[in-house]
């Protein structure tokens, strides 16, 4: 079958689609909950095989086009959401030039001609800070969905390709673009009440399980290499940590087009604030602002600076410099260079000082890591490391969004963790060597604070994994 074929193919089809999306209306349903999960309401958003358009208004796009090869499925298109631009287009050798914050690929790739060439046309509307997510068949279900087309189950369909998740990845990767993350979703597509719901909510998330499901969601990414440099605020919050403030400084390298350092000081019982005047006072040649928190708890210290930051990049120091200042190039450059859009740092691979982390917290550490790894879609091997870097403008966006979560985070880490994987940004780490603190002694409650942990972990399987 030729591509004249699929066009004539799917013109006769437009007439029965809505018959079949109301047979089918529970695959339908799930299939734009997960997409509205991904895409932000009041994105601009470009659909590519929009078909009838129902998956492109659910998502609710404050600009929402969707492009098919189908004029009979947009005539219906239009009738059905006015609100909405439709247009005819090749997604193999798109023609339109203008930029979108999503790029819906659902239900595509399977009967595409040339999937490399549609992939090489997404070049055309993707933007450095774009997302293109693609659902997709699992070749796993092949079988299931001959006997469903030949039972009256499902409308018979063309042959399709049937591709892996590392054969979609690689097809990526060829042209320009890099997999952020893979979702896979539903193991019974029709509803059966309870059975539905611990089948689809539960059993398709666990660990091995999900490779059985029918649905493959892929989220990317341009991976373009910028080379513009950028300012950058490094905010250090400090609580009772008087003897580090000055070293903070002298340890300080130079990078960037120019260096906040805000100091936020948080109801210290030495005189660590005291320190921070003497230190902005002694290093004239910084930009060194002075803050001290209205509220309780590293995370409310880390948003308050944030939120008077005018650098381009936002870093998190902690103030007891167990994580190096000398090693802030390495998250500035992986930045700058688009390696990744949240820079977390990574403590467990260099063999660290005696006293630097206890063993219970090392285990904790390496258990949190897999456990957040699962949890998020993306490797995290450090959970716990405070030092953490952003854009500020994905930092206004995560703080748009903060709404989805709430306030439930004392330490500010897991509030951008999760900020982060939820607005589908690529999580990178840097190693750093971690060492043990020069003056003071730690703030952690290792039992307390990994009760919280553990909660935290339940509350990010909630929102995030079984959805």
């Amino acid at each position: 079958m030729n591509k004249n074929d699929l066009k004539n193919y799917y013109d006769n089809y437009a007439g029965q689609r809505q018959r079949w999306i109301k047979k089918n209306w529970y695959y339908h349903k799930n299939l734009a909950r997960y997409f509205s999960f991904i895409i932000p309401a009041n994105s601009r958003v470009l659909e590519i095989g929009c078909g009838t358009g129902e998956l492109l208004a659910a998502v609710q796009p404050s600009c929402g086009v969707g492009i098919d090869f189908s004029e009979k499925m947009l005539d219906i298109a239009r009738g059905k959401y006015p609100d909405l631009i439709f247009k005819y287009d090749d997604a193999e050798a798109l023609q339109m030039d203008e930029p979108f914050d999503y790029i819906i690929m659902s239900d595509l790739v399977g009967t595409l001609w040339d999937i490399q060439a549609a992939l090489k046309s997404l070049q055309r509307v993707a933007r450095p800070h774009s997302r293109i997510v693609i659902s997709y068949y699992s070749y796993l279900w092949e079988p299931v969905f001959r006997f469903a087309e030949k039972v009256g189950l499902k409308f018979k369909q063309p042959l399709q390709n049937w591709l892996s998740p590392a054969d979609l990845d690689n097809l990526l990767r060829l042209e320009g673009f890099e997999t952020i993350r893979i979702d896979r979703k539903l193991l019974l597509p029709r509803n059966i009440p309870i059975l539905s719901f611990l089948f689809n909510r539960i059993i398709a998330n666990l660990p091995l399980l999900h490779h059985l499901c029918m649905i493959n969601i892929i989220i990317a990414r341009p991976s373009v290499e910028p080379e513009k440099e950028h300012s950058v605020s490094i905010v250090i919050p400090a609580r009772n940590e008087s003897g580090n403030i000055e070293n903070a400084i002298k340890r300080m390298p130079r990078f960037g087009t120019g260096q906040e350092i805000i100091f936020i000081e948080g109801h210290s019982q030495d005189d660590t604030y005291q320190k921070m005047v003497e230190v902005e006072k002694k290093y004239p040649a910084w930009d060194i602002k002075l803050m001290q928190q209205s509220g309780k708890g590293k995370g409310n210290a880390v948003f308050e600076a944030f939120a008077a930051a005018s650098g381009d990049i936002l870093m998190i120091l902690d103030a007891d410099l167990t994580t190096p200042p000398e090693d802030l190039p390495k998250f500035y450059e992986a930045l700058k260079r688009n390696r990744g859009e949240f820079i977390n740092g990574c403590r467990l691979v260099y063999p660290m000082e005696k006293e630097a982390m206890r063993f219970l917290n090392h285990i904790a550490n390496k258990f949190f890591g897999l456990v957040f790894s699962y949890l998020l879609g993306q490797r995290l091997k450090d959970t716990l490391c405070g030092t953490k870097v952003l854009f500020r403008s994905d930092y206004q966006k995560i703080k748009a969004h903060r709404s989805y979560f709430g306030d439930f985070d004392p330490f500010g880490d897991f509030d951008l963790l999760f900020g982060a994987a939820k607005l589908n940004l690529k999580i990178v780490e840097v190693i750093v060597r971690y060492r043990d603190r020069d003056y003071g002694s730690t703030q952690i409650s290792r039992f307390q604070h990994g009760l919280l942990l553990l909660r935290m972990c339940a509350f990010a399987a909630r929102k995030i994994k079984f959805i």
